[in-house]
């Protein structure tokens, strides 16, 4: 196989989750939650290939097992309902039919069968779906390909978020440009493999289902599955993508020229959905990344920078601005990766902190201003082999207990 040069990726401003072709969306209020869009739907004009990835919680919810079923019968979707305020998790037989009724009604409202439709739901664990409002959502919800379809998506699906989550790039694959849209929320119970958050990606690549799903995995892997806000991991949050095949190209494959670009693609909408996640955490005020470079592997790197942004030590200096590297060695000392610390240098922003096992001097006057920055970088070189990884969560603040302490009230 002759290997071509990596296409140019190029962001789209302002793309969405329709911005691939052949997609439609939208959203309304049904009543779940006091006043704001909490049912929205996202709707493909042909079936489309798809992958998955599902929370790791032993406490699967209803709608994570329909929508397995779904995918488990032709590796096809059309369309994906979504509802927030409540998670339908914990309900046992009951949130079962809830959620098959659910897909029932939105295939009956598209003329689809029922195993072309995916369900989510997110909010409070333990309380049943209100089934009259679920039902007034699927027959009322208003889909178009308009920037206004993909907000009033984007808005019914948030619980504490603050802000909507969305990104979008363009790549060429043979002569044809595809474009890969993605829409999430999640903003408290981070911590995947899998955590309280939803993902949604289009495009309109034609792909295999299998080869879907493979891209999906590497891409969750250096994204999704490297951000915590605060260590707890919920029932109820996958990630799905869909892939149309309007745009035309060539079957994309592992083995295709322009397989690198693709995944790269979705890789880059996959992080940026991430970011904004870890950004969003419950009262944060602050973005960390965690960059680790010369660890014996990838994957060992990817641990070190994942156990220091989910320290609960680090994250409350950050928001103290206070330049203690002590909580940092805190953290990679216990992690399950083998550190040598005669070799190890950590850096806050530009400042060499700690090198070769001993203090740095350094103006902690300087450092701590760097900390009130919106985001913070702190890197790490363990100088024992080739491996880079990277993870990003948020500082830990007085609201992030407000907001859980009244969560239900």
């Amino acid at each position: 196989m002759k290997v071509k040069e990596k296409e140019e990726i190029v962001k789209v401003q302002g793309g969405t989750i329709l911005s691939p072709k052949g997609y439609q969306a939208g959203g309304l209020h049904i009543g779940l939650r006091y006043a704001k869009k909490d049912f929205g739907v996202i709707y493909s004009e042909v079936p489309a290939n798809c992958g998955a990835v599902y929370t790791q919680s032993h406490f699967q919810a209803p709608p994570l097992k329909v929508t397995q079923e779904s995918i488990g019968k032709k590796g096809l979707l059309q369309a994906i309902v979504v509802n927030s305020a409540i998670a339908n998790a914990c309900t046992g037989e009951q949130g079962l039919k809830d959620a098959y009724q659910t897909r029932e009604w939105m295939a009956e409202r598209l003329q689809l069968p029922e195993e072309y439709i995916a369900v989510a739901s997110t909010g409070v664990i333990g309380e049943w779906l209100q089934m009259d409002k679920m039902e007034r959502g699927c027959k009322e919800v208003e889909l178009t390909d308009s920037q206004e379809g993909a907000a009033a998506f984007q808005q019914a699906i948030l619980t504490t978020d603050t802000i909507e989550k969305t990104s979008c790039y363009r790549v060429k694959v043979g002569e044809e440009t595809i474009t890969i849209g993605g829409s999430a929320k999640g903003s408290g119970m981070i911590h995947p493999n899998m955590a309280t958050m939803l993902g949604f990606v289009t495009t309109d690549a034609s792909i295999s289902t299998p080869a879907l799903q493979a891209a999906l995995k590497t891409s969750i892997d250096g994204s999704f599955n490297q951000i915590t806000v605060d260590g707890e991991t919920s029932t109820n949050d996958m990630v799905v993508v869909m892939a149309n095949g309007l745009a035309g190209n060539e079957e994309l494959h592992e083995q295709h020229p322009d397989w690198s670009s693709f995944q790269e693609a979705l890789t880059l909408v996959c992080e940026d959905l991430a970011k904004q996640i870890a950004r969003d955490g419950e009262g944060a005020t602050k973005l960390i990344e965690v960059s680790v470079k010369g660890a014996h592997t990838d994957g060992e790197a990817n641990v070190v920078a994942k156990k220091v942004v989910g320290s609960s030590l680090v994250k409350t200096a950050l928001f103290g601005g206070d330049p203690n590297w002590g909580r940092i060695v805190g953290a990679m000392g216990h992690s399950d990766i083998k550190i040598q610390p005669e070799l190890c240098d950590i850096f806050i922003g530009e400042t060499l902190v700690f090198t070769s096992g001993t203090p740095q001097a350094f103006d902690e006057v300087l450092v701590s201003e760097y900390m009130k920055n919106e985001k913070v970088c702190i890197s790490i070189i363990l100088q024992e082999g080739s491996g880079v990884g990277k993870a990003w969560g948020c500082d830990l603040t007085y609201d992030y207990v407000k907001i859980n302490a009244s969560y239900r009230t």
